[in-house]
């Protein structure tokens, strides 16, 4: 096989199959993008900790032997309605008129935020240790929510 052939065959696939799928992810992934506002760095950042969020709750639940399928169902699914959200904030922005994101990154901070805690959370039960303020304002954020009944 010549340079040139590899090269194609990289590029398209070595098959009609190979190329479909890719340009199928290609245009299901752009549409994504574009329904999320673009590909920064804040929504790289959301998506980072999502995976890590879900990633260390698996890990969590299987350390503490508790993995359940039913949940991790609907865990994904709270990771596409955060993903729709930040795509319904688009455009509002948009309806508003605004020249820059305001309520897309509102929506981005606040789950980047959100994930955060849950991350931490999630190392708690696996072990790893962190720093003593972590702990301490994870103990205040679970006292908040006994009280309020929900975090």
């Amino acid at each position: 096989m010549s340079i040139k052939e590899t090269i194609i065959t990289a590029a398209i696939g070595a098959n009609g199959k190979e190329a479909t799928v890719g340009g199928m992810v290609a245009i299901v992934g752009s549409a994504m993008s574009v329904f999320l506002g673009g590909w920064d760095i804040t929504l790289k950042l959301l998506i980072y900790a999502m995976i890590a969020d879900y990633a260390t709750g698996l890990l969590g639940a299987v350390k503490q032997k508790k993995v359940d399928s039913e949940v991790m169902f609907w865990g994904g699914v709270r990771k596409g309605v955060i993903l729709l959200v930040v795509g319904l904030a688009v455009m509002l922005d948009q309806l508003m008129g605004n020249d820059s994101p305001v309520f897309r990154t509102l929506a981005l901070y606040f789950y980047i935020g959100r994930e955060g805690i849950s991350i931490l959370e999630n190392f708690g039960h696996i072990g790893v240790a962190y720093p003593a303020f972590f702990k301490q304002i994870m103990e205040q954020l679970n006292e908040r929510g006994n009280q309020s009944g929900k975090l």
